[in-house]
């Protein structure tokens, strides 16, 4: 009798047979939308997608065949590839459950996070959202609102205490990752990892910030095939091929990152179980005070329905899966608002001045600023706002038809023959690709400088092409957050934090570029690194100014 491992092998041959042929015994509804020419049968248009440098020129070449177009998968077969505003309404809001996070995806976060948020989909999904839903409220983030404040002035002391002698070079990126870090950490997950007054090193930190460059290594077909080979055989002969690969390639650093968040994370849930037990006064003792999102988490957890609680695996994934998510796509985008303010630095200045005058509290000293008073602040805002509209940190999602569907366009597009089309059939099983960065920098509907960075558009009325497009992100008519049931659920805890760092560093110091080229690489969160080195990295210069004390 065969070995499951001799029957998933010939199974795995049929599929890819079966995917081989598919292409050319087959018609697809895609056949008559126009789109780039195939690079590759074997990888399709994939590697130029996701490749850290072309795959910004890629992306523009693809934009420019319109609102709705093709490119190519594995084995030939074609992807939908659309940033039409009715289109999106419906894969997001309309009909999220026909358009579903790949498996690809899934599987990816599956294996590496476990099953948190972005590993779920259906009800499993709607649970645990039901459950973290309140703890990203506005009500709830005025109450963490002092806690971001401490930690961003530890930042200011640490950066203060390196550029007292004059002007130094600084790794922004660094330290914006490990604020970022510590701000889920207290506020999230009622846990230290970065006293930020010192130089440590963290297993759990490093292993958060390489998570997408070292997954942006790993050979892309096996990124394609990972939904197929994490089916065959059981974890410990999966576990035990990948150890035979070589220690210093990407599919081992994996391995070595997944385990270090697991560890952690199963740490932290059971250190916070522990003080649960021992109640309010153990709670008080710790970091956060039991205010945190998984003191409260924990505790709504026991008191939940049995078919509403979230199992021990789930908890402990939601651990990993929050801090990757609030830790890298809130420190890039500042690190690319730091980069902005360095190149347009009479915006820095501006800014700057606002900031001064909001916080000024009458005798010459700087106070913080509560809740509303930093999120209401309009050139901050605008400057954040415009960040994310220009720059997302994610540029483009992937999304998989469940069942056949018809998915409608704002405005007829011209087929390869010639036809006008206002509506393409989609076919279970076919892949869409949603660009965030092409929606939300849409001449059609944002005006011709759509492309440049200009925070003052955000002080003036909207384009009212843009009013009536109905984008169905959460946030400012972008895609930046997403939106329907699996928009970003912590958008307000990253705005939160991008404007409390920038009220505090802001006036606090001046920031400018250093001689090193910084390239901005796309991966599955956009990054710096300096010239051909794929490293996160973002140097600047940085001058402490003469700024009232708080």
């Amino acid at each position: 009798m065969a070995s499951i491992t001799q029957l998933a092998g010939y199974a795995l041959v049929l599929y890819v047979g079966w995917r081989l042929l598919r292409p050319f015994i087959s018609k697809s509804p895609l056949d008559n939308i126009p789109g780039v020419v195939n690079d590759s049968f074997l990888s399709g248009n994939i590697p130029s997608i996701f490749h850290p440098r072309k795959g910004w020129a890629f992306q523009k070449r693809q934009a420019e065949f319109g609102r709705v177009s093709t490119l190519y998968g594995l084995f030939g077969t074609k992807l939908l590839f659309t940033y039409d505003p009715r289109a999106l309404h419906a894969i997001y809001v309309k009909e999220q459950d026909v358009y579903e996070e790949s498996d690809i995806l899934l599987s990816s976060f599956g294996l590496y996070l476990g099953p948190g948020l972005l590993a779920t989909v259906g009800d499993q999904h709607r649970r645990q959202r039901k459950m973290l839903n309140p703890l990203f409220s506005a009500k709830h983030l005025r109450e963490m609102t002092p806690i971001f404040t401490g930690i961003i002035h530890k930042l200011e002391d640490a950066i203060t205490a390196r550029v007292k002698n004059g002007v130094q070079e600084i790794d922004v990126l660094n330290w914006m990752g490990r604020t970022a870090l510590e701000l889920i950490g207290q506020g999230g997950l009622g846990h230290s990892f970065d006293p930020l007054t010192e130089d440590v090193a963290d297993e759990f930190a490093d292993s958060v910030k390489a998570y997408f460059p070292v997954q942006s290594q790993i050979n892309i077909i096996v990124r394609q095939t990972l939904h197929i080979l994490v089916r065959i055989g059981p974890a410990a002969f999966r576990r035990k091929v990948v150890e035979m690969l070589p220690r210093e390639g990407a599919s081992q650093h994996m391995m070595r990152i997944s385990d270090a968040l697991t560890a952690r994370s199963l740490k932290i849930v059971n250190e916070k179980k522990r003080a649960l037990q021992q109640g309010d006064a153990a709670l008080k003792q710790q970091v956060g005070e039991g205010k945190d999102i998984m003191s409260v988490l924990l505790r709504e957890n026991m008191r939940a329905a049995e078919e509403d609680r979230l199992s021990d695996e789930e908890v402990v994934a939601q651990v990993s899966t929050l801090v990757l998510a609030a830790m890298d796509t809130t420190s890039n985008a500042l690190a690319r608002i730091f980069y902005l303010l360095c190149e347009h630095p009479d915006v820095q200045q501006k800014l700057r001045e606002e900031i001064i005058q909001a916080r000024d509290d009458g005798t010459g000293k700087l106070r913080d600023l509560d809740y509303d008073e930093v999120m209401e602040l309009p050139y901050l805002d605008a400057v954040c706002r415009e960040t994310l509209r220009r720059f997302p940190p994610v540029v483009g999602l992937f999304r998989v038809v469940r069942k056949d569907s018809v998915l409608p366009l704002s405005a007829p597009i011209r087929g390869i023959d010639g036809t006008m089309i206002d509506a393409i059939p989609v076919k279970k099983g076919m892949n869409v690709i949603t660009n965030i960065q092409a929606s939300n920098n849409n001449p059609e509907l944002w005006g011709p400088d759509a492309d440049e960075w200009k925070p003052e558009r955000w002080m003036n009325p909207l384009p009212r092409a843009l009013e009536e497009a109905h984008i169905p992100g959460v946030y400012s008519h972008l895609m930046t957050f997403i939106g329907g049931a699996r928009a970003c659920i912590g958008f307000k805890f990253s705005q939160l934090e991008m404007k409390v760092v920038l009220a505090t560093l802001i006036p606090a110091f001046s920031f400018d570029l250093t001689d090193k080229p910084i390239e901005w690489n796309a991966a599955g969160v956009t990054y710096p690194s300096i010239g051909d080195s794929f490293k996160p990295e973002m140097p600047l210069r940085v001058t402490r100014l003469d700024a009232p004390s708080v």
